[in-house]
């Protein structure tokens, strides 16, 4: 599968904020979390939209298995 690559800047702007994209990159991957209700305007608990989460994830509740419900949009640079 042949992946779009985006920078951090370029995943910055799908924050739910600055364009209708809500994505997240997790372990070099970028994803689209805008249609789970969680993320609801770009934010789930205390974790913004936009960003790289993968040093946040051992302090969630959850295992990085919740990402196989969301599409892989591309990866990260």
């Amino acid at each position: 599968m042949d992946l779009p690559t985006y920078t951090k800047s370029q995943l910055a702007l799908r924050n739910g904020q600055d364009k209708p994209e809500i994505w997240i990159a997790f372990k070099g991957m970028i994803y689209d979390v805008g249609g789970s209700r969680l993320w609801k305007n770009g934010k789930h608990y205390e974790h913004w939209a936009g960003q790289d989460l993968t040093d946040e994830l051992p302090d969630a509740p959850h295992t990085d298995t919740v990402f196989e419900k969301f599409k892989i949009i591309g990866k990260l640079k």
